[in-house]
């Protein structure tokens, strides 16, 4: 699962990487954020990647990849305070140019970490001990989450990679515990079964078992 962190990081800080200035101002799937809000938060993802991979745990396992994810009844309206923070320290950048360097920077030392890292170590975050590779793998479906929303409104970027939207789809089925219908694409899936956009009409019959928090 290293390799398919790897390849959802890689492919994400790339896409990133090619936007032109102008898009930075674009919203994004995120509500209540544009894509420099997003990218931000993207930098604060990379850094607890590198935190946590150097916060080595005694215990036992309380969590996998799919129990690390909390469950809402709702979907998330940008309105938590963390969030308004994120849009204050994006802002703060003012040139995109300064926020692709620091994703790169952070970023690139996430994903070396990540590739160098014992998948059985146990690792400490937010309360809860996991094994280095349950975690990044945790992050497969976190990546190929942005991913969509950094694209949402930007229709030339390149997507996720399909291996990881197609893990993607698989774990948010083991988290929902039921499994969406086979004639719906994996982004459709990940979109709906997130609360990222509502059901249309033809979906609309199949009962939405999950919205990530």
């Amino acid at each position: 699962m290293v390799d398919l962190f790897s390849r959802s990081w890689a492919a994400l800080r790339a896409a990133v990487a090619e936007l032109p200035d102008d898009a930075f101002a674009e919203p994004s799937g995120c509500a209540g954020w544009l894509v420099r809000d997003l990218v931000c938060h993207l930098v604060i993802d990379a850094q607890d990647v590198l935190i946590t991979l150097v916060t080595p745990a005694e215990s036992e396992p309380t969590h996998d990849a799919v129990t690390y994810w909390k469950v809402s009844g709702t979907p998330p309206t940008g309105d938590d305070p963390l969030d308004a923070l994120i849009v204050r320290l994006a802002a703060a950048y003012e040139d995109p140019a300064l926020l692709k360097f620091h994703l790169d920077d952070v970023g690139s030392a996430a994903g070396r970490a990540a590739a160098l890292a014992d998948p059985a170590l146990r690792v400490s975050t937010q309360d809860m001990v996991l094994t280095a590779g349950d975690y990044l793998s945790a992050y497969v479906l976190e990546w190929t989450l942005h991913h969509l929303d950094l694209i949402e409104h930007l229709p030339g970027v390149a997507g996720p990679p399909a291996e990881c939207l197609a893990r993607s789809r698989a774990m948010l089925e083991q988290i929902a515990g039921a499994a969406f219908p086979a004639s719906w694409s994996d982004e459709d899936v990940l979109l709906v079964g997130t609360g990222r956009r509502a059901a249309t009409d033809s979906e609309s019959d199949v009962k939405i078992p999950i919205v990530l928090g």
